[in-house]
C-alpha cells in the first residue's frame, strides 16, 4: 500500500466514514496518533508515556501500519529494532487532533486544567482551532454548511462495523491524556450514525431510528448518553444540538474530509457538502481563533498551563 494514493472500498460496502470512524473512534489509536505527531516513533517510548499493555500497543500499531498511517523503519540491525514513522496519510490528520483538542479544552468539564494549552507563533498569542471554509475563508459551523448523502452515504453503509476503544473510568482520564467525551461521541457505532444524523438536521426520535435502522433500545440509550454529555436536549420527543454539540462539527469535518481523501468508494463519496456563503464544494481550513491566519503545525506551539494562563 502507497500512503500518497486513496485506498479503493469494495462496492456496495462500508463507506469513507465507516471505515473512518472505524479505525480512529478509539482512545487508544488517538494517543498513539497524538504522540506520534509530537515525535514519539519508537515502542518502548509509547509505553513508557502511556498506561498500555503490550498486547494493545502491538496491536493499534499493527493496524495504523496496516491502514498506511505508519510505515515501520529499521533504526538498527544487530539487534535488528524498529520505529513507526507517520506517512502522509498519518500526517494529514493534524486537523482532526487539533479539533479533538480545541473542543475538549473548550466544552469538557476540566479538560482546561489537563490539557496543555496552544500558542499561535505567527501572532504570539494562545490560541484555539476555528473551522473555516477553505475555499472563501468564511466561518463554516453546521449553520453554514449543507451537508447531503453522497452515492455512497447509504446509512447502512455508513455505521463503523465495530470499534476496539478502551472505557475510560472515572478519574483515570487526566492521567491517562484520554479523550472520554471524544470516544463516548465517536467510539460508539450508533453514536457515529446518530451523530452524523442530528447534522444533517433529524430531530425526533422515529427519524433517527429510521435512518441509521437500530433497534429502539439503542436509538434510545444513544440519544440518553447524548443528552447526559449535553451534546443533545431534549424538549418532548425532540432532540437539538446544543451550542457545545454544534461546536463538535469541527471534529466531525476534519475526519470526514481525511476519510474521503483517503478512501475511495467507487460509487463516490459518501458526504457532499457546500459552504453557504460562496456556494462551493466545502473543504474545511483551521485558523487561529485570535487572528484568523491558517493554523499549519510548525506555528502551533505546545504550551504549559503555568506559561499560558492570562
Amino acid at each position: 500500500m502507497t500512503d500518497e494514493a486513496p485506498t479503493p472500498l469494495p462496492a456496495g460496502g462500508q463507506n469513507a466514514i465507516a471505515v473512518t470512524f472505524g479505525l480512529l473512534g478509539d482512545e487508544w489509536t488517538l494517543l498513539i496518533l497524538r504522540h506520534a505527531h509530537l515525535g514519539v516513533r519508537r515502542y518502548q517510548d509509547w509505553h513508557a508515556l502511556l498506561p498500555i499493555s503490550d498486547a494493545v500497543l502491538t496491536g493499534r500499531l499493527g493496524r495504523l501500519t496496516e491502514h498506511g498511517l505508519l510505515t515501520r523503519y529499521a533504526y538498527q540491525q544487530r539487534p535488528v529494532r524498529h520505529e513507526y514513522r507517520l506517512t502522509a496519510r498519518g500526517l494529514g490528520l493534524w486537523p482532526v487532533l487539533v479539533s479533538i483538542w480545541g473542543w475538549e479544552f473548550r466544552w469538557v468539564a476540566g479538560r482546561r486544567e489537563e490539557l496543555p494549552w496552544m500558542g499561535h507563533r505567527s501572532c504570539g498569542r494562545t490560541s484555539e482551532p476555528a473551522m473555516a471554509c477553505d475555499g472563501c475563508g468564511g466561518a463554516a459551523g453546521p449553520r453554514e454548511v449543507r451537508s447531503v448523502t453522497g452515492p455512497s452515504g447509504a446509512a447502512v453503509r455508513s455505521v463503523p462495523a465495530g470499534v476496539t476503544r478502551r472505557r475510560s473510568t472515572a478519574g483515570d482520564s487526566g492521567a491517562a491524556g484520554l479523550f472520554p467525551e471524544t470516544t463516548a461521541l465517536i467510539g460508539n457505532r450508533w453514536s457515529v450514525g446518530l451523530l452524523g444524523a442530528a447534522f444533517l438536521g433529524d430531530h425526533r426520535f422515529g427519524e433517527f431510528q429510521e435512518r441509521l435502522g437500530a433497534p429502539p433500545a439503542m436509538v434510545a440509550d444513544r440519544l440518553k448518553t447524548f443528552c447526559s454529555l449535553g451534546v443533545l436536549s431534549a424538549t418532548g420527543s425532540t432532540y437539538r444540538l446544543t451550542a457545545k454539540g454544534r461546536a463538535f462539527f469541527p471534529v466531525v469535518m476534519t475526519l470526514i474530509d481525511w476519510g474521503q481523501r483517503w478512501y475511495a468508494a467507487p460509487e463516490g463519496p459518501a458526504l457532499v457538502s457546500v459552504h453557504r456563503s460562496c456556494g462551493r464544494e466545502f473543504s474545511p481550513r483551521l485558523v487561529c481563533d485570535a487572528c484568523g491566519e491558517r493554523l499549519v503545525g510548525r506555528d502551533v506551539l505546545v504550551l504549559d498551563q503555568v506559561r499560558a494562563a492570562p
